[in-house]
């Protein structure tokens, strides 16, 4: 593995505990946990692109 796909991997694992520890977290208002529910779904999803992208080119070079 590269060190630009160790990058991509690591900030893909370090974005994915961040959507999970703010899909975690409670929010006092209802627009507060629709906004908290967004904006973790969109970290865990950037996990599982950065880091499903960079596995799949580590194992295909």
């Amino acid at each position: 593995m590269t060190r630009a796909l160790a990058l991509q991997a690591g900030i893909g694992i370090a974005s994915g505990i961040a959507g999970l520890a703010l899909l975690r977290r409670r929010a006092a208002t209802p627009e507060g946990v629709y906004a908290t529910r967004i904006a973790g779904m969109m970290l865990v999803a950037l996990c599982l692109f950065l880091t499903g992208f960079a596995l799949v080119f580590a194992y295909s070079n």
